[in-house]
């Protein structure tokens, strides 16, 4: 690889690095295991039929359990679930993880964190492979959503929160 290309590598991670994200576990399962994976990788594609995509190494095993299984579900983590983010990244074996938080099972066999800020139940709709990581790409089936509005981010290695700030009156509407 040429200096100039890991020059490219080094500036967009950094770039990404700093690039906020709502913090994630996704969940799955198949006919014989389960998973769930802390994930930044994750937004919204269409709003007709109501879709999003995630994003998942291939090295994981939670990548196997998405390419077998039919379903997944992204649980969007609160303010306060920083300690569940570090469980589902790697600090708690993969069989220990459901222990901590309120997990439920949906109908589809999906563990789902019930006091997420919010629940996207997916039907995987396609699976397109893209250098080291795969695009599932989820079918809204069902949605959860739960106030008050306290995502958990993560920028640049450290859990943030976000903060509303006062807008005039009507510049919301003209954004949009």
């Amino acid at each position: 690889m040429s200096s100039t290309s890991e020059e490219l590598r080094a500036s967009f991670r950094l770039a990404m690095r700093r690039f906020p994200a709502a913090v994630s576990v996704i969940t799955s399962a198949d006919e014989t295991r389960r998973h769930g994976m802390t994930a930044t990788a994750v937004t919204s594609l269409s709003l007709d039929p109501p879709s999003l995509i995630a994003c998942i190494n291939r090295s994981t095993l939670l990548h196997d359990i998405m390419l077998t299984g039919r379903h997944f579900c992204v649980n969007v983590l609160r303010k306060d679930q920083a300690e569940l983010s570090s469980a589902f990244s790697g600090a708690v074996p993969p069989e220990a993880r459901f222990a901590l938080g309120s997990w439920l099972t949906s109908s589809h066999g999906l563990n789902y964190l019930a006091d997420a800020q919010l629940n996207v139940f997916c039907r995987k709709v396609a699976a397109v492979p893209y250098g080291t990581h795969t695009i599932f790409i989820g079918e809204a089936e069902m949605v959860h959503v739960r106030d008050p509005i306290e995502p958990l981010i993560y920028q640049d290695a450290t859990y943030c929160v976000s903060v509303a700030r006062d807008e005039p009156a009507g510049a919301r509407a003209a954004s949009h």
